[in-house]
């Protein structure tokens, strides 16, 4: 297969009529300069994929039914109610049909790479399936259905709150021990077998699990991405300090060797100190934008983060709403609003392809993927953008496409597979129907 693109994003910069030959799922070649040849896919701007470094696909089934103020302050743990009463409900195979739907719509925004912070382990009475593995095996077979990659994270969760409480009632389809959650692992990494899908471990978050069970499960499963929730809400900082006197992402330094392979989820609330620590490590910041502004977190501090060299990638976190340009405007914008200033994420030049680059790179790392630059050898992960004022001036096509001017994705190839064709899934519709019967069906049954 050949691709000619007008303008192609490279590691250099905008390059102009570039040929692409996609030969078992790499590029084989990628050529500037080359003029278009009869056969070619021609597309206007190609881009590569960007890894979603973070989502919990079920959640796309609620979508848009939270947004009712009840008699109380709404919150994120008012919302939690909501999302434990969905999780008690679901079944294996809605659980397919929807993640399948959320890998569907994440191909279309744009996203290559599916990291799934997965939790909805057992059955709806908290009893372990016949197969430990049994939900992680439908999070695989929607990846492998839609065709996008797969970085899953099981998530260890053991307690309902700092010091080892025992969980909730509404946590039980959640809850392992480290010898049970050990043997989900295996039956993950045993599972696997698309060359593009990787296993990493995810502690669900220092209020569910211990520092001695995180410091286990980072020396049992060493190399692997690493993620964890932490500083998402005040209260969970608040809960912190009475718990040991330190704040999470202080007490977790501490704690933990905290580095590369690591993920800190959200981070919202930081002190300089902590801020400076989380960039001296070497972890990537996994920031969730839209899912923050809808749960009303807080405004993550990324201008003195990127002044310290801070590496972040984006995720979809509840499936909200599933856009790459959506994630990095939001981002953008809380930034503008907390600062009374603009353009702040970056240093200097395009405020879009900034955020998108450094998006990128901190994605691919923190899902142990392949390198994203359209290079020769490379994984074939593309998007290809579509600008309806056809300006033909790359230069301001990524700020075009995130901050609201038209620009749309057109088409996305992953592992070299032509997956998105005129903005839509080739197996949109066959998807949608099989979720929407799911979603009516959980809807129906009340709480």
């Amino acid at each position: 297969m050949r691709i000619h693109a007008a303008a192609a994003l490279l590691s250099g910069g905008w390059g102009t009529d570039v040929a692409l030959v996609l030969a078992d799922g790499l590029l084989a070649s990628v050529t500037p300069g080359s003029a278009a040849r009869a056969g070619d896919i021609r597309v206007e701007a190609l881009l590569p994929g960007m890894p979603n470094l973070h989502s919990h696909a079920f959640q796309r089934g609620f979508s848009g039914l939270t947004e009712i103020r009840g008699p109380e302050r709404d919150s994120f743990w008012t919302w939690r109610e909501m999302m434990y009463r969905f999780a008690l409900q679901l079944g294996p195979e809605g659980m397919e049909a929807i993640a399948a739907l959320a890998c569907a719509e994440m191909l279309e925004a744009g996203y290559t790479r599916l990291g799934e912070f997965h939790y909805l382990h057992h059955a709806p009475d908290g009893r372990p399936y016949a197969d430990p593995a049994e939900m992680s095996l439908r999070i695989f077979a929607a990846a492998e259905a839609t065709g996008i990659a797969l970085t899953h994270l099981p998530v260890f969760y053991a307690h309902g709150g700092f010091g080892g409480a025992a969980p909730a009632e509404g946590q039980r389809r959640f809850v392992h021990d480290v010898d049970a959650f050990d043997r989900l692992m295996e039956a993950c990494a045993a599972s696997l077998h698309r060359p593009q899908d990787r296993l990493g471990v995810a502690p669900h978050s220092l209020r569910a699990a211990t520092t001695d069970q995180i410091r286990h499960l980072a020396a049992h499963w060493p190399g692997r991405p690493f993620h964890i929730h932490i500083a998402e809400q005040v209260k969970e900082v608040e809960d912190c300090l009475a718990h040991c006197g330190a704040r999470p992402v202080e007490w977790l330094m501490d704690s933990a060797e905290v580095g590369p392979d690591w993920c800190l989820i959200h981070a919202t609330h930081l002190t300089a100190a902590e801020v400076g620590a989380i960039a001296a490590s070497g972890a990537v910041v996994g920031l969730c934008p839209l899912t923050e502004a809808n749960l009303g977190d807080g405004t993550f501090p990324a201008a003195a983060f990127l002044a310290a060299g801070g590496r972040f990638g984006i995720g979809t976190d509840s499936n909200v709403a599933i856009s790459v340009a959506g994630e990095l405007q939001m981002l953008e914008y809380s930034q503008r609003l907390a600062h009374r200033a603009r353009n702040i994420c970056t240093p200097a030049g395009s405020t879009g392809t900034g955020l998108f680059k450094a998006a990128l790179q901190g994605g691919a790392q923190a899902l142990a993927a392949p390198a994203p630059d359209l290079v020769p050898g490379a994984t074939a992960d593309l998007v290809a953008l579509r600008d309806p004022l056809q300006l033909g001036d790359p230069g301001s096509l990524l700020d075009r496409w995130i901050f609201g001017a038209g620009v749309a994705v057109a088409d996305v190839w992953a592992s070299g597979v032509h997956l998105v064709e005129g903005g839509r899934h080739k197996d949109r519709d066959r998807i949608t129907a099989a979720a929407a019967k799911v979603v009516r069906r959980l809807i129906a049954a009340g709480p």
